[in-house]
């Protein structure tokens, strides 16, 4: 009797102690996840502000003291400031509201949230903050205006968040109607700028396209970034001597498939092989192509562009 009592007292114990350790690590995955949430959200924060700023100096440093336009919500925008003499950080905000509205619709409630503070902010910053005037050149005006009014948006877009609705409203168009969402802002963008040549000037609407062509090509840039990612898949009879030379020269990751080879240059051979895949940058892309050149020159390697990634041995490093 008294070693039955001793056992379910020892194993009530245990089971205390196993009670506490799930406890224990389970409020501590909760921390961590609370303290990567709040990091992410700090630093998504400082994109936006880093964003509104840089926006805010494209407008009032470079295209509102010249009557410049640009494409998208801020194009129309500075046109209704220009034709209709409305206040340009009021109709920022007006003009704005229904695609918050769309974007918490089709996206999120976060990302609404995000869009209505970065979208607020601009208005605020356009309207308080002293930006100087920096030239009165039409072709500087056309290319850093669009350059810093394009950081802006792609630093709030890194963000989580948008301050042209333009991109909210092609991607709803896009699921209704079929049609792509670069098609839909270009369609957008023609009817601006051709509402520009009618009723301000065809200069105008034309210096509006280098805008809104510097604009874009400046999103693009900060979007993808100079370390865009390229997926590189390698068919070869090397394979072991290239997961080597990738790894270790490369310091990549690798993912291996197993294929079965089909028709090549030397016959119809079916065996099973090896089908190397890995993700680099495109700065080391041409140094891949070396080393895969001297391990074995028949084999056979195909790139596609990745835009965006998480995880695995991608990261940051300086070039050998």
């Amino acid at each position: 009797m008294t070693k039955q009592i001793t056992g379910l007292i020892n194993n009530k114990t245990e089971k205390s102690q196993s009670d506490y350790s799930e406890n224990y690590f389970s409020q501590k995955r909760n921390d961590n996840k609370k303290a990567v949430g709040f990091k992410l959200l700090c630093f998504d924060i400082t994109l936006i502000l880093l964003g509104i700023i840089s926006a805010g100096f494209g407008l009032k440093g470079f295209l509102m003291p010249s009557h410049f336009i640009d494409g998208g919500t801020m194009g129309l925008s500075l046109l209704a400031n220009q034709i209709f003499a409305i206040n340009l950080p009021l109709i920022i905000v007006l003009i704005n509201i229904p695609f918050i509205i769309i974007g918490k619709n089709i996206i999120s409630k976060e990302f609404a949230i995000k869009t209505c503070c970065a979208i607020a902010g601009l208005a605020i910053c356009v309207a308080i903050f002293p930006y100087p005037h920096i030239t009165n050149d039409k072709l500087l005006i056309s290319v850093f205006g669009g350059f810093f009014l394009g950081a802006g948006v792609g630093l709030t877009m890194r963000g989580g968040a948008v301050i042209d609705g333009s991109e909210v409203l092609a991607i709803a168009l896009s699921k209704k109607i079929g049609i792509s969402i670069g098609d839909i802002i270009l369609s957008i963008n023609i009817i601006i700028f051709s509402f520009a040549a009618w009723v301000i000037s065809v200069e105008t609407a034309l210096y509006a396209i280098l805008t809104y062509f510097a604009a874009s090509k400046t999103v693009d840039f900060l979007i993808e970034g100079i370390e865009e990612y390229t997926g590189v898949t390698i068919i070869s009879i090397k394979e072991e001597n290239i997961i080597q030379m990738i790894t270790n020269e490369l310091g990549r990751g690798v993912t291996v498939y197993k294929g079965e080879r089909g028709f090549g240059k030397s016959g119809e051979k079916l065996y099973e092989m090896k089908i190397v895949y890995t993700i680099i940058t495109r700065l080391e892309v041409n140094k891949l192509k070396k080393e895969i050149e001297k391990i074995d020159p028949d084999a056979f390697v195909f790139m596609n562009s990745i835009k965006d990634m998480k995880g695995g041995m991608i990261k940051k490093r300086r070039l050998n």
